[in-house]
C-alpha cells in the first residue's frame, strides 16, 4: 500500500465529517460540539446497527428527549407571544406545532430528509420517520449545547423562517373534532370502527379505522396510531359530507328514521292496576251477606237433603243475582216473610 493511498484511507473519513458537520450547519444555524449526537438523532432502527455490547444503536431514545425538550420550548415560546390567552388555546396551539405532520414537514424544509440513515423501503412506509428524526435532532442539540441552543434553534430557524405562529393558532387541523362537533350541532350520531389491524415489515403496529355517520359507513383511515388513523377517516368523511350530496341525504335520511322510530311509542302504555284473579277465593256461601230471597233458597235445599237423605251437589244456587230492591219491595218482602211464620 502506497503513502498516497494510506493518505486517502484517512482523508476519507474526515471528508464525510466535515460533509455532515456543513450540512447541519445549513440545518440548525450552528456547528455542533459532539457530532456523534448528531450522527444518533439521524439514524433510524430500520438500520439495525449495534454497540460494542449489542445493544441497538438509533434515534428512538434522542426522539423520546427531543419530544420532551420540544414541548417545553414550544410551551415557552407560545406561553410569551400570546399575553393574556387562556390555558386550552395555548395547549391547542402548541399541540399544531409539535403534531407529527407539522414535524414531518418542517424535516423535509430544513433538509433533515436527506440526512437520515435508513432502509429505504421503511422510509417511504414509515409516514413518521422525519418528524421522528426531527425530535430526536432537538434532542441531541440539548445533550450537545443546551436548552438556550434548542430555543435558538426553534426561534430563529423554525418560528421565524418557517411558521407563522398566529396563522397556526387560529387554524382548525383536529378533522376529528370538527366531525364530532358537526354531527352534535345537527343531532347526527357518530361512530369510529375499527376495520383491522395489523403489524408491519418493522413489526411497528398499523391501524384502519372507519367513520360511520348515522349507520352510514364514511371515510377510512390508515395510520400508525389510532389517533392517526381516526383523523384521517375524519378528514375523508368531512370531505364526503361536503362535497358527496347523496352521502349527505342519506346520513340526514337515516336520522330521520332513527328518530321517528324513537318518538313513536313502541307500545301502549301499561296499566298500573295489579289484577289479583291469580288468588282463589276461600270465601264460602255461608260468608255472603244474606238477603231474604237466599235465607229462604237455603231452607228449602235443607228441607229437601232431609226428604232424600243425599248430600248431592247442588245447582240450584247459581242464578242470576236478584236485581237491586226499593224500599217498598223491602217491606213488602219482610211482611210477607212475617205471615208466612205466623202461618
Amino acid at each position: 500500500m502506497t503513502i498516497n493511498n494510506i493518505i486517502d484511507r484517512i482523508r476519507l473519513p474526515f471528508r464525510k465529517e466535515k460533509e455532515l458537520y456543513s450540512s447541519l450547519y445549513t440545518v440548525i444555524g450552528f456547528y455542533p460540539h459532539n457530532i456523534s449526537f448528531y450522527k444518533q438523532a439521524l439514524m433510524h432502527k430500520s438500520i439495525k446497527q449495534r454497540n460494542s455490547k449489542g445493544r441497538p444503536v438509533n434515534n428512538e431514545r434522542l426522539e423520546f428527549l427531543g419530544d420532551a425538550v420540544l414541548d417545553a420550548i414550544v410551551g415557552d415560546i407560545v406561553y410569551n407571544h400570546f399575553q393574556g390567552k387562556r390555558e386550552g388555546f395555548l395547549t391547542n396551539t402548541r399541540s399544531k406545532i409539535v403534531q407529527r405532520d407539522t414535524l414531518n414537514r418542517l424535516a423535509q424544509e430544513i433538509g433533515i430528509s436527506q440526512l437520515i440513515m435508513s432502509n429505504r423501503h421503511t422510509s417511504s412506509h414509515n409516514s413518521y420517520m422525519e418528524g421522528n428524526a426531527f425530535e430526536a435532532l432537538v434532542g441531541a442539540i440539548y445533550l450537545d449545547r443546551g436548552y438556550n441552543a434548542c430555543m435558538q434553534f426553534m426561534q430563529k430557524r423554525i418560528l421565524s423562517q418557517l411558521i407563522n405562529i398566529d396563522k397556526v393558532a387560529y387554524k382548525e387541523v383536529n378533522f376529528k373534532s370538527k366531525l364530532i362537533e358537526w354531527c352534535q350541532k345537527n343531532k347526527v350520531k357518530i361512530d369510529f370502527k375499527l376495520i383491522d389491524e395489523k403489524k408491519d415489515e418493522n413489526c411497528s403496529p398499523v391501524f384502519k379505522y372507519q367513520a360511520v355517520v348515522e349507520g352510514i359507513e364514511g371515510g377510512t383511515g390508515e395510520g400508525y396510531s389510532k389517533k392517526e388513523s381516526q383523523q384521517l377517516a375524519s378528514k375523508k368523511t368531512l370531505n364526503m359530507l361536503k362535497r358527496d350530496s347523496q352521502y349527505l341525504d342519506a346520513v340526514f335520511a337515516a336520522k330521520t328514521d332513527r328518530t321517528k322510530m324513537e318518538e313513536e311509542p313502541v307500545m301502549t302504555v301499561p296499566e298500573t292496576d295489579v289484577k289479583t284473579d291469580f288468588i282463589v277465593s276461600q270465601k264460602t256461601e255461608e260468608d255472603a251477606p244474606v238477603t231474604i230471597e237466599r235465607e229462604k233458597k237455603q231452607k228449602k235445599a235443607s228441607a229437601v237433603k232431609e226428604q232424600e237423605g243425599e248430600d248431592e251437589f247442588d245447582l240450584s244456587d247459581i242464578t242470576a243475582q236478584p236485581k237491586a230492591m226499593d224500599k217498598e219491595d223491602i217491606i213488602a218482602a219482610a211482611e210477607a216473610a212475617a205471615f208466612s211464620e205466623n202461618s
